[in-house]
């Protein structure tokens, strides 16, 4: 696929990283783009860009700024008609240890009313980082899963096959209003990882019995 990166940060380094290696055409725009020039030239064939016209070749654009930032960053990347657009966002406090949106909407609903014209999807977000850069396999077989929620057949089927194409399981969790428990499960992880100690190498799953 055609993707862009928006942001050079951790998560948008590892997405970067994940998706080169997988063999997908990537380019990366990001606030500065001294960052982002630095983050393609550790990957032969990935571009950085200018954020103004970024979107328009791309199959799919994953925002990857903080919550705050992602529908600016959404509006400067230029037309988004119809484009699908991986929101990996989680609208948390400033301590990391709340959420500042939750019950009646979440972030994905918010950048969804913001974008209209776009396709978006609740994908990621309950991956730490330093997950996704190290990859999808854990100890004893197990593989961390990326959840999928989304009002579009077209953006839930392109975000699961990307997420595929990096090795991860999947799991199909709906409409995009289901982003309100998608949310608070990134929440509860970023809980375990930092304030019980628990470490960044954890990623919440689902598992069935044979």
């Amino acid at each position: 696929m055609k993707t862009l990166v928006i942001g050079a940060g951790n998560m948008g380094s590892a997405f970067v990283q994940q998706l080169h290696a997988a063999g997908h055409s990537v380019s990366v725009t990001a606030r500065n783009a001294e960052k982002a020039a630095a983050l393609a030239a550790r990957f032969p064939g990935v571009s950085a860009v200018a954020p103004a016209g970024a979107a328009r070749d791309a199959d799919v654009v994953i925002v990857a700024t903080g919550y705050a930032d992602a529908v600016p960053a959404l509006r400067g990347v230029g037309d988004l008609d119809g484009k699908v657009v991986i929101d990996i966002t989680n609208p948390l406090t400033a301590d990391y240890m709340g959420l500042t949106l939750g019950h009646s909407t979440s972030a994905a609903e918010e950048i969804a009313q913001a974008v209209p014209e776009a396709q978006v999807v609740k994908a990621f977000n309950t991956l730490f980082a330093q997950v996704l850069a190290a990859g999808p396999d854990f100890a004893q077989g197990q593989t961390a899963s990326v959840f999928v929620a989304s009002d579009s057949v077209v953006a839930k089927d392109r975000a699961t096959a990307l997420a595929r194409s990096l090795g991860f399981a999947t799991v199909d969790a709906g409409a995009l209003k289901n982003a309100r428990y998608l949310e608070p499960l990134a929440a509860l992880n970023i809980y375990l990882g930092y304030g019980a100690g628990l470490g960044t190498s954890i990623a919440p799953t689902w598992i069935h019995k044979a």
